[in-house]
């Protein structure tokens, strides 16, 4: 319930009282996402499933809930609105739409906000017990360039947070010592930083920059931070590829993750092949979209 109630002290509550009066502890440590539209019943997503509350939020309480998550200073969270999402305490993730402002054929604010979308945060800690074992280099004690692909909601950022925070830690009872490692967390999710804060628990040895985009991220790290492993979400573009490129011809290790329901998905993104022909990746983890966060095959790229 403490995901819940982090996120209830936001609505006005006109707004809280009808979520709690419709839910029980049991039942919202399950709740995924709280969705909000302007004169539409509030919707929670639980597992595959959807509750309708039927409550019509007024635009009143949707600008209530948009101040109360800019700390009623929305120019300061213009660039993150800009991109479609706040993140606050506790690392819950806000998406927002509305109606875009563009300057210079860019995004830079939303006006008129007409939907919420709350996903809830939650760490899952020892989700990685079993990738982890196909990701790390025991004979080397470093890690393989690895690539971690599912479809979206298939757990994969889940699974990335606590790898990094195992790699970040060392894993005593194998004998695997502690990396230095680099995050880009471009929307947050992954160490979900608050003021400079990681709200979830991504190890030790651990640094990270977040509001950026993937590729010029990587080479931030590369060139200030040292870092031993490189990680960052759903990587697909040429940039991205080509900071990796520079991350690997500087030795150093990356796990990466990206959207696919299937090896032969991966190949048709041209950019993603070039890392597959050039060896960059020496693992491919394809998950298991009917079970979240499980193995479903493995592809290995080197011989060991």
């Amino acid at each position: 319930m403490e995901e819940i109630n982090q996120i209830l002290q936001y609505f006005p509550r006109s707004v809280r009282e009808q979520i709690t009066t419709r839910i029980n502890e049991q039942l919202a440590q399950y709740i995924e996402e709280i969705r909000i539209r302007n004169n539409k019943p509030i919707i929670l997503k639980i597992a595959q499933e959807q509750m309708i509350i039927n409550y019509n939020i007024q635009k009143e309480e949707i600008n209530e809930i948009f101040q109360r998550i800019c700390e009623n200073s929305i120019y300061s969270y213009q660039k993150q609105i800009s991109e479609g999402y706040i993140t606050i305490r506790g690392g819950h993730r806000i998406g927002i739409t509305g109606s875009a402002v563009i300057e210079n054929d860019k995004v830079i604010n939303l006006n008129y906000i007409s939907s919420l979308n709350i996903r809830i945060a939650r760490e899952k800690k020892e989700s990685s017990k079993e990738i982890i074992q196909e990701i790390i280099n025991f004979k080397e004690n470093t890690i393989y360039n690895t690539l971690i692909v599912s479809p979206p909601g298939g757990g994969k950022t889940t699974l990335l947070r606590d790898i990094i925070r195992k790699i970040s830690n060392g894993i005593e009872e194998i004998n695997f010592k502690a990396k230095v490692v680099g995050v880009v967390d471009e929307r947050g999710e992954i160490a979900a930083m608050y003021k400079g804060i990681p709200q979830n628990d991504i190890g030790m040895m651990t640094d990270v920059i977040n509001n950026i985009g993937k590729a010029k991220g990587m080479k931030l790290l590369i060139r200030s931070m040292s870092p031993q492993v490189i990680t960052c979400d759903e990587i697909g573009n040429k940039e991205d590829v080509e900071a990796i490129n520079i991350a690997m011809c500087a030795g150093i290790k990356g796990i990466f993750t990206a959207h696919g329901g299937s090896i032969e998905e991966v190949k048709k993104n041209r950019e993603l092949q070039s890392l597959l022909q050039d060896q960059l990746i020496e693992k491919i983890i394809l998950l298991d979209k009917n079970q979240k966060g499980k193995i479903k095959s493995i592809y290995k790229l080197i011989s060991e």
